[in-house]
C-alpha cells in the first residue's frame, strides 16, 4: 500500500501560492506551468488541483479534467514551439520513477530526428521559463 498524500510536497506548495511557478493555465481542476528542470525548452506540467499522490489513487473526474487540460496544452506546446510531437510522461512510486508525490503529466515537445533529452536536474533560467510561458499562453490564445 502506498503512503498517503503529502500536503507539504512542493506541487501542493505551488497549488497554495508558496512556492512560485511560472504558470501557463489554470482553470478551476487544474494547473500548467513550466517545469523548471526542463529536458527542453516548453518542457511544462499539468497537475490536477485535487490532492492525489498519482495515477494510482486519482479520483476518476480529477483525472478527466486534468487529462483534457493535458490535451489542450499539447496543442499549444506543438504550436509555441513549432514541435513535430509530444512526449507525455507520467511516473507512478518510486520504483516507475516518480519523485514528486503528487500527480503530474509531463508534455515534452519532439522534433523529428531529435532524441529526446536527458534529465539532467539542472534548474533552468528564470528568463527564459519566463519566456516560454508567456509563449504557450500565446498560442492558447490565439
Amino acid at each position: 500500500m502506498a503512503p498517503a498524500y503529502d500536503n507539504d510536497n512542493v506541487f501542493a506548495k505551488i497549488l497554495r501560492g508558496e512556492i512560485p511557478s511560472h504558470k501557463v493555465y489554470e482553470d478551476e481542476h487544474s494547473y500548467a506551468f513550466m517545469d523548471i528542470m526542463p529536458r527542453c525548452d516548453g518542457h511544462t506540467l499539468i497537475i490536477p488541483k485535487k490532492p492525489a499522490r498519482n495515477l494510482l489513487d486519482v479520483e476518476f473526474d480529477s483525472l478527466g479534467h486534468t487529462m483534457a487540460t493535458v490535451q489542450k496544452i499539447g496543442r499549444a506546446v506543438m504550436k509555441a514551439f513549432a514541435a513535430d510531437g509530444i512526449s507525455l510522461l507520467q511516473f507512478n512510486e518510486p520504483a516507475g520513477g516518480q519523485v514528486v508525490f503528487h500527480l503530474h503529466f509531463h508534455i515534452v515537445p519532439r522534433f523529428e530526428g531529435v532524441s529526446i533529452p536527458p534529465y539532467t536536474g539542472e534548474m533552468a533560467d528564470h528568463a527564459v521559463l519566463a519566456a516560454n510561458a508567456e509563449k504557450l499562453r500565446a498560442a492558447l490564445e490565439g
